[in-house]
């Protein structure tokens, strides 16, 4: 009697391989897509940040590594955690962080936080909401800012295209100075098909541009509202401001000066406000 074959795979090529036998390429992508978001961490540094995510409840926390001096400092915040911290020698921290990063003698390991979907996060519900998209605006520093300006302001949420955007990452976390683990940073895959999802949610899509025929001050504010910034030089994309309703400016008092991307999101989000 012949026996069996058994199939045999003892590394990622041979189940790639078993995996195109039988699935689509769209499915494999898909599984190897979902298999890398899961083994992805990031590791936070600094003090403020390192607080704020071990006081997350919505964290998933891998590795503390601390100095004494910061040990001491976080100590009631590490006792809540739960976590065991690794003690580090300030002068050989242990973290695989840039040796240039700004630590202050703390890094967490974590893995990214995960804010659920468009719908949940930004329905209206019968109130003037206020959301703020990105358009390949890349820089950690100035996602970070505009983060921490978003939850001073009330936005339900900062939105950004997985591909051409600041993924969540140490440097985003301390410019956040804490805004990162409470405010949501949603990636999206494309930003056009976002936007016409929050128009039919009821939003109003103001696009930030210095050429833009309306004042933002007159735009009127009793209304769900979604602010849309594009990076500092380029601008808006073309399809990005075909998919506005209104391209709008920050009117300057003289004719020259420009503002930074953060600068002008905390701007816009106080110009638009929310009625009361």
């Amino acid at each position: 009697m012949k026996t069996p074959t058994r199939l045999r795979f003892s590394a990622p090529d041979d189940l790639d391989q078993l995996m195109k036998q039988k699935k689509p390429t769209w499915v494999i992508q898909k599984e190897r897509d979902r298999r890398a978001a899961a083994a992805e961490t990031v590791w936070l540094f600094g003090l403020h940040a390192v607080r704020d995510a071990l006081a997350n409840p919505m964290r998933e926390r891998l590795r503390l590594v601390v100095t004494k001096n910061a040990a001491d400092r976080l100590a009631e915040d590490i006792a809540k955690s739960g976590m065991e911290p690794e003690i580090s020698d300030p002068r050989k921290f242990a973290a695989p962080i840039d040796p240039q990063s700004v630590h202050q003698g703390a890094a967490l390991e974590v893995k990214p936080l995960d804010w659920g979907n468009l719908t949940d996060l930004c329905a209206p519900r019968g109130q003037n909401a206020r959301v703020v998209l990105l358009d390949r605006v890349t820089d950690p520093h100035n996602v970070g800012a505009i983060l921490r300006s978003a939850e001073v302001f009330g936005a339900r949420a900062v939105i950004a295209p997985h591909r051409h955007s600041a993924p969540e990452t140490g440097a985003l976390a301390k410019t956040a100075s804490g805004a990162l683990e409470r405010q949501p940073y949603l990636r999206i895959k494309n930003l056009a098909t976002t936007m016409e999802a929050l128009r039919e949610m009821g939003y109003h899509l103001v696009g930030l541009d210095a050429t833009g025929e309306t004042s933002l001050q007159d735009i009127s504010q009793d209304q769900p509202i979604a602010l849309v910034l594009g990076a500092e030089g380029p601008g808006l994309r073309d399809k990005t401001k075909e998919t506005c309703d209104t391209l709008a400016r920050i009117d300057a008092a003289g004719a020259f000066g420009s503002l930074n991307v953060s600068n002008a999101a905390a701007v816009s989000l106080y110009a638009v406000g929310r009625p009361s």
